[in-house]
């Protein structure tokens, strides 16, 4: 028997003719759900409406009408709907857009219904007008309770989640609302915000988010007590440290732990959610205020620029490298002899940043110059150094050779390449010194100050104690806690003035700003902190009590260190800076000659590896403050 030919049984099949009917049966499938309920919504609308318009006493001829209006009035509603978008979303995430949409869908279909019903007969209405209409705005507010459940009764669902840490937010402004709303509408955040305080004396009873202002400050223990806090959150960006100081010591009288929101500069795009808190750091507790930097300054003169970063490996480095990367420079080189640390700095970066490495020690004069050469830095930070004091008290040797010779080599360096701009990163202890790297660092001030006026702005940065550099006193005391201890202070009576890391080289960055040539530029940094009282506040930011589960011990003064570290020298003439909490100096000029042969007489002495002599012989130079090298060389 012969078959029919199919002359297209070999044609492909058109996708597109596929797609229609999965497309029809997914839509289907997503919103069948939605679409019953709508249907099931408006009948109940209208049939409401009707029986309690005629207060139940229908006719057989107004429900005749009704049922055989009703499908096309449903038919209405659902078709309106879906050209307004009201299905295919996503109603957890709905906004004020899907609201006014789901109100639009529901006046124009109330608006067909009740010319459906006035229009389509001559004699009377076959339904009371009332009908549509009343039954209508049923409809709408039943379609929007039916999307927006999720938000309109979220509040109650989360009494019902599982165990959750109660907080008391301390601050009722901008970023305590913006932290309620997002702790109420994330439950999985796992907070339940119990209360909130606020000095501000016009807040006090009012709420935030159904969260009620309930004390003060003051009032703090006994409001951890009465709410059964399990932590407090310090929602005040812009909080001083004299204001976390108070808040972290009524945590710790009622025995609650206190978490604190990223300064304003560390916050993203300004917007605040609970994830942001974080834990009390020692930096927020260091009894001063941050300086704000001038961003567009500091962008003139790095932005589309060459910069070569020395010790860019070191802790110190790497900040202003990271730091340096956010103005978007033409070139960024990162000098260090460490491979590891240098590695770790250029992979840090955004892959954006036109960044390279240059292994190479600023002792090695020849490699130095070759770099410069082949870079041609416009803009250099000088943050390579020898840093330890008791290290280098027993190897004074090796300050010389880092900090004195290597920064000889990186002045000239920039000076024969023509750099625009050269900052050097010095240190408190340069200050009247009493130690050989204090010394050291004082000399490598005073070659940097010695290449003003050679076609190179030459400024030099002096900090007090670094909060999270290597070798740095905090971190150390954070080690000696997670051995159990002791904790060794060197002396009850010892201070010192203390910055964070980004500050510090935020201040650097501003120096490479403002400076005119032959400054010292020092962050005005308040009161010095007792390191007693530090040992203690850190013993305790570890949750753990001094005296009791980690003893302080007395170990002794060190030599080369003084109790308290000045930050300017008396002899020095301020200069009027311009920027509030930046102190400028201008400090005597070198004689240019006695500085070259002084430095020669500590190369040869640091070569014959004569520590003693070294060492008398920098403290002598610095003593003598530059006014009698001439017989001391």
């Amino acid at each position: 028997m012969n078959e029919p030919i199919n002359l297209h049984a070999g044609d492909p099949v058109d996708p597109r003719d596929a797609e229609v009917p999965s497309r029809v049966v997914r839509w289907v499938r997503r919103d069948a759900p939605l679409l019953a309920l709508d249907a099931a919504i408006v009948v109940a609308a209208y049939l409401s409406t009707l029986v309690v318009r005629l207060e139940g006493d229908v006719s057989a001829w107004y429900w005749h009408n009704f049922w055989v209006y009703l499908p096309f009035i449903v038919g209405i509603y659902l078709v309106t709907n879906h050209l307004f978008g009201l299905y295919g979303q996503m109603w957890r995430y709905a906004s004020v857009l899907e609201a006014r949409r789901v109100i639009l869908a529901g006046l124009t279909a109330g608006g067909f219904a009740v010319a459906l019903v006035t229009l389509t007969t001559r004699g009377p209405n076959p339904l009371p007008v009332s009908v549509p209409i009343i039954g209508g705005f049923l409809a709408l507010i039943g379609f929007g309770a039916l999307r927006f459940e999720s938000r309109l009764f979220a509040f109650r669902r989360r009494e019902y989640m599982g165990a959750r840490s109660r907080v008391l937010v301390v601050g009722a402004g901008d970023a305590g609302a913006m932290i309620l709303k997002d702790v109420l509408e994330n439950p999985g955040v796992g907070l339940r915000v119990v209360g909130v305080v606020d000095d501000d004396p016009r807040k006090r009873g009012r709420a935030l988010y159904e969260v009620r202002v309930v004390g003060t400050l003051e009032t703090i223990p006994e409001l951890v007590e009465r709410l059964d806090v399990d932590q407090v959150l310090l929602a005040i960006p812009s909080a001083s440290s004299a204001l976390v100081q108070d808040v972290a010591a009524r945590c710790e009288e009622a025995g609650v732990t206190l978490r604190v929101l990223p300064s304003v500069r560390e916050i993203v795009g300004g917007r605040i959610t609970a994830r942001d808190f974080r834990d009390l750091k020692i930096e927020d507790l260091l009894g001063r205020q941050q300086v704000e930097t001038d961003l567009e300054a500091v962008a003139a003169i790095i932005a589309g620029r060459r910069v070569l970063v020395t010790g860019a490996g070191g802790s110190i480095g790497t900040e202003i490298v990271r730091q340096v990367a956010a103005f978007a420079p033409a070139e960024l080189v990162l000098l260090d002899h460490d491979e590891t640390h240098v590695h770790d700095a250029l992979v840090g970066l955004p892959v954006t940043t036109n960044a390279r490495a240059v292994l190479a020690d600023v002792r090695d004069r020849e490699r130095v110059f070759d770099a410069f050469a082949r870079y041609r830095p416009e803009l250099v930070f000088h943050a390579a150094a020898h840093k330890h004091v008791p290290i280098l008290e027993e190897y004074p040797e090796e300050a010389v050779q880092t900090n004195v010779l290597g920064t000889a080599n990186v002045v000239d360096a920039a000076v024969m390449t023509g750099v625009k701009r050269f900052v050097l990163i010095s240190t408190d202890k340069a200050v009247r010194p009493t130690s050989v790297m204090g010394a050291s660092k004082w000399f490598a001030e005073q070659i940097v100050r010695s290449a003003q006026g050679r076609g190179c702005v030459f400024c030099a940065v002096r900090f007090g104690n670094v909060v999270g550099s290597r070798g740095s006193v905090i971190p150390t005391f954070l080690q000696q806690i997670e051995r159990g201890g002791p904790v060794t202070v060197t002396d009850p009576h010892m201070a010192r003035f203390f910055m964070s890391l980004q500050e510090a080289v935020q201040l650097v960055l501003q120096a490479a700003a403002i400076s005119e040539g032959g400054e010292v530029l020092t962050l005005e940094m308040g009161m010095p902190v007792n390191i007693m009282d530090l040992a203690r506040r850190v013993i305790r930011l570890s949750g753990r009590v001094p005296g009791k589960d980690v003893q302080i011990e007395i170990v002794g003064q060190r030599p080369g260190e003084k109790l308290v570290e000045d930050l300017v020298d008396p002899d020095e003439a301020p200069v009027a800076a311009g920027y509030d909490g930046i102190a400028v100096s201008r400090p005597r000029l070198p004689d240019t000659p006695m500085l070259r042969s002084a430095l020669a007489n500590l190369e040869d002495l640091a070569r014959s590896r004569q520590a003693e002599e070294v060492a008398a012989k920098l403290l002598s130079y610095a003593s003598s403050r530059m006014g009698t090298l001439g017989s001391l060389s």
